[in-house]
Protein backbone atom coordinates (compact mmCIF):
# COMPACT_ATOMS: atom_id res chain seq x y z
CA UNK A 1 0.00 0.00 0.00
CA UNK A 2 1.27 3.46 -0.87
CA UNK A 3 -0.44 6.70 0.10
CA UNK A 4 0.61 10.27 -0.62
CA UNK A 5 0.22 13.13 1.88
CA UNK A 6 1.64 16.48 0.77
CA UNK A 7 5.06 15.65 -0.63
CA UNK A 8 5.63 12.60 1.56
CA UNK A 9 4.96 9.05 0.45
CA UNK A 10 4.11 6.34 2.97
CA UNK A 11 5.68 2.99 2.11
CA UNK A 12 4.86 -0.39 3.61
CA UNK A 13 8.26 -1.97 4.19
CA UNK A 14 7.26 -5.34 5.62
CA UNK A 15 6.25 -7.05 8.83
CA UNK A 16 8.04 -5.91 11.97
CA UNK A 17 8.46 -9.53 13.08
CA UNK A 18 10.50 -10.22 9.92
CA UNK A 19 13.23 -7.71 10.87
CA UNK A 20 15.03 -9.15 13.93
CA UNK A 21 16.55 -7.00 16.66
CA UNK A 22 19.96 -5.65 15.62
CA UNK A 23 19.33 -6.25 11.92
CA UNK A 24 18.87 -3.89 8.97
CA UNK A 25 16.91 -3.98 5.74
CA UNK A 26 17.73 -2.04 2.55
CA UNK A 27 14.94 -0.84 0.28
CA UNK A 28 15.07 1.15 -2.95
CA UNK A 29 11.85 3.15 -3.34
CA UNK A 30 11.01 4.59 -6.76
CA UNK A 31 12.16 8.19 -7.07
CA UNK A 32 14.22 8.15 -3.86
CA UNK A 33 17.69 7.00 -2.84
CA UNK A 34 18.10 3.64 -1.07
CA UNK A 35 16.91 3.60 2.54
CA UNK A 36 18.12 1.46 5.44
CA UNK A 37 15.64 0.40 8.12
CA UNK A 38 17.07 -0.74 11.46
CA UNK A 39 15.51 -2.60 14.40
CA UNK A 40 17.09 -1.53 17.70
CA UNK A 41 15.48 -3.39 20.60
CA UNK A 42 12.05 -3.23 18.93
CA UNK A 43 12.33 0.41 17.89
CA UNK A 44 12.62 1.05 14.16
CA UNK A 45 14.70 3.75 12.47
CA UNK A 46 15.13 4.68 8.81
CA UNK A 47 17.97 6.65 7.23
CA UNK A 48 19.34 7.11 3.74
CA UNK A 49 21.41 4.00 3.12
CA UNK A 50 24.45 5.68 1.57
CA UNK A 51 27.29 6.94 3.77
CA UNK A 52 27.91 10.65 3.22
CA UNK A 53 31.69 10.14 3.34
CA UNK A 54 31.91 7.58 0.52
CA UNK A 55 29.51 5.40 -1.40
CA UNK A 56 28.92 2.54 1.06
CA UNK A 57 25.73 0.86 2.22
CA UNK A 58 24.99 1.66 5.87
CA UNK A 59 22.61 -1.31 6.06
CA UNK A 60 25.75 -3.47 5.81
CA UNK A 61 27.35 -1.66 8.75
CA UNK A 62 27.48 -2.49 12.44
CA UNK A 63 24.81 -1.31 14.87
CA UNK A 64 25.64 -0.45 18.45
CA UNK A 65 22.95 1.22 20.49
CA UNK A 66 21.33 3.85 18.28
CA UNK A 67 24.35 4.26 16.00
CA UNK A 68 25.48 2.57 12.83
CA UNK A 69 29.11 2.30 11.76
CA UNK A 70 29.83 2.42 8.04
CA UNK A 71 31.50 -0.78 6.84
CA UNK A 72 33.97 1.11 4.65
CA UNK A 73 35.79 3.72 6.77
CA UNK A 74 34.17 3.46 10.24
CA UNK A 75 32.15 6.68 10.00
CA UNK A 76 29.28 6.55 12.50
CA UNK A 77 25.77 7.99 12.30
CA UNK A 78 23.05 8.46 14.91
CA UNK A 79 20.00 6.47 13.80
CA UNK A 80 17.64 8.89 15.57
CA UNK A 81 18.93 12.14 14.07
CA UNK A 82 21.17 11.13 11.17
CA UNK A 83 24.04 13.15 12.69
CA UNK A 84 27.58 12.18 11.76
CA UNK A 85 29.16 11.08 15.04
CA UNK A 86 32.78 11.10 13.99
CA UNK A 87 35.36 11.27 11.26
CA UNK A 88 35.69 10.75 8.44
CA UNK A 89 32.01 11.66 7.87
CA UNK A 90 31.02 15.26 8.55
CA UNK A 91 27.67 15.47 6.76
CA UNK A 92 24.58 13.87 8.34
CA UNK A 93 22.37 11.33 6.56
CA UNK A 94 18.69 12.06 6.01
CA UNK A 95 16.26 10.36 8.39
CA UNK A 96 12.73 9.15 7.65
CA UNK A 97 9.76 8.84 10.00
CA UNK A 98 8.91 5.23 10.87
CA UNK A 99 5.61 3.92 12.21
CA UNK A 100 4.51 0.38 12.99
CA UNK A 101 0.80 -0.16 12.44
CA UNK A 102 -0.87 -3.55 12.73
CA UNK A 103 2.59 -5.15 12.75
CA UNK A 104 3.61 -3.49 9.46
CA UNK A 105 6.61 -1.15 9.25
CA UNK A 106 5.72 2.04 7.37
CA UNK A 107 8.13 4.82 6.51
CA UNK A 108 7.42 8.34 5.27
CA UNK A 109 9.70 9.24 2.37
CA UNK A 110 10.08 12.65 0.77
CA UNK A 111 11.01 12.00 -2.89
Amino acid sequence: MTATFSTRVLLDVGRAEDLPDGEALRITPAGAPPIAIFNVEGEFFAIDDTCTHQDASLSEGWVEGCAVECPLHTACFDLRTGAALGAPAKVPVRTHAVHVEDGVIRIAVTP
